[in-house]
């Protein structure tokens, strides 16, 4: 079986470059991961991606050699094992509250005796090599969200899970967990309370043995925070990428042409 490029990456010590596709389209998808990173994760929380569209998506990064990982949209085994039955080398859950909800998380995850996942890689079993029911166990990552003030107060609890690979922080469900409407949310967080909640996550998760992730908004971010520990590091999406390329193009021509844009109605700051 093809090894997990991830696990790879964390054996040798090195943080991993995650990128994110929320477009449910194989050519956008066989662009981005031609550009480099480590791993890519489909979206199929907050995506606009369903099981038909991930398919061609993670046939079309294949050639690419990175490790395809999705987000699935729920603690729900069938959404988990079909994932990984289409290819992915693991699932980062969304709303894991407590060490009861990150148990079925990774019973879904692995095949008996250790969990409960079913028999039946229908694409996995071509596209990851020879050996998959053997050695799927070992090569499947296995992330818990943490973005509830549930699941940061029972951060030990779930780190304490056994087969759980490590945590992924959404800085933008955090803030509104731990803040309300204190703040906007998004990502890139500057207030000192939630830079103190992210770095209280990422000790939590390394004194337990395990990894811990950040969704960014920025490769700046991403890079402080590799500097603070992370180790797996979620640089912005494909839909903001877009965006902010077509934006700078658009208003650099408008700049050397000396005309003036349009008011747009379209906040892309947060996703």
């Amino acid at each position: 079986m093809i090894k997990n490029g991830v696990k790879n990456r964390w054996a040798e010590g090195k943080p991993v470059l995650n990128g994110w596709l929320s477009i449910a389209n194989s050519f956008s998808a066989e662009i981005m991961a031609a550009q480099g990173y480590d791993s890519i994760t489909i979206d199929m929380q907050h995506g606009i991606v369903g099981y038909d569209g991930a398919i061609p998506m993670l046939q079309a990064m294949r050639a690419s050699g990175l490790t395809p990982l999705v987000r699935v949209p729920w603690l729900d085994p069938a959404d988990i094992m079909k994932a990984l039955d289409a290819g992915a080398y693991g699932v980062i859950c969304p709303m894991i509250n407590t060490r009861a909800e990150a148990e079925k998380l990774v019973s879904y995850v692995r095949y008996p005796p250790v969990g409960v996942r079913s028999f039946g890689p229908s694409r996995a079993l071509f596209s990851t090599g020879a050996g998959y029911a053997g050695e799927a166990d070992d090569e499947m990552i296995c992330l818990a969200m943490i973005e509830t003030a549930q699941a940061f107060e029972n951060l030990e609890d779930i780190l304490s899970t056994p087969g759980l690979d490590g945590v992924y922080i959404g800085p933008a469900d955090l803030t509104l967990g731990l803040q309300g409407r204190r703040y906007v949310p998004g990502f890139d967080r500057r207030e000192p309370e939630m830079i103190e909640a992210i770095k209280t996550i990422l000790h939590a998760a390394h004194k337990a043995g395990k990894r811990a992730a950040l969704h960014n908004g920025t490769a700046e971010y991403a890079a402080e925070a590799v500097g603070w520990g992370f180790d797996f590091v979620t640089v912005s999406n494909d839909v903001r990428l877009l965006a902010g390329a077509a934006e700078a193009s658009v208003r650099k021509f408008r700049d050397l042409v000396h005309d003036v844009a349009p008011t747009s109605t379209i906040d892309t700051g947060g996703y």
